[in-house]
């Protein structure tokens, strides 16, 4: 099994948490988040999932958020942790495994998942309800200030080509550079 396929092999149970809930399966945050668009669903919703890892002694340590945005009216999150028992050091390699990832969870809020939350928003479309889905890459364009610069454009191809998700970047991907990045500081007690 290659290293790649180790971390991707043992995120095969989506098992997510937030400050105020734990293992949430995938079912679980749907409800979490229709519940929460339903509540006003004259509003604009982002539905943002976003990946960022951090580098701890003998792992690296990987968050993906997910969160459902009302526009200027507040928000749902919640996120997912994983660990690779190594140290990676390759930024490539980061990004790919962190965009991977962020796919990954997107898959499982797919087509039927975006059906729902459209579904709920349509009748008040004329009112200005409005949803956007995007893949956050915590990755940016300029060379001096992001060394992920030179991987950027790969990884939004890879979003793009999914179809249902658009891809943001450094500024504005904040699900990765910000709310995930905050569940990467502490390094996992227990390593896969």
């Amino acid at each position: 099994m290659s290293k790649r396929s180790s971390i991707i092999a043992a995120s095969d149970e989506m098992v997510f948490q937030n400050l105020s809930e734990s293992r949430l399966s995938v079912d679980d945050v749907m409800d979490r988040i229709v519940k929460f668009m339903a509540r006003d669903p004259q509003s604009v919703y982002h539905f943002v999932i976003g990946t960022d890892s951090q580098v701890h002694r003998g792992h690296t340590k990987f968050v993906t958020g997910i969160v459902v945005h009302r526009l200027g009216k507040g928000a749902w999150a919640c996120y997912r942790q994983l660990a690779l028992p190594r140290e990676l050091t390759s930024i490539k390699e980061k990004l790919t495994l962190e965009t991977s990832l962020s796919q990954s969870v997107a898959h499982c809020f797919g087509e039927e998942a975006i059906g729902r939350m459209e579904e709920l928003l349509l009748p008040y479309v004329y009112q200005g309800a409005m949803l956007e889905t995007y893949i956050d890459i915590d990755a940016g364009t300029e060379p001096i200030v992001n060394k992920t610069s030179l991987y950027v454009q790969e990884m939004v191809e890879r979003v793009e080509a999914m179809g249902s998700y658009a891809p943001r970047i450094k500024p504005d991907s904040i699900v990765a550079s910000s709310y995930a990045n905050r569940f990467t500081k502490k390094p996992v007690r227990r390593v896969m």
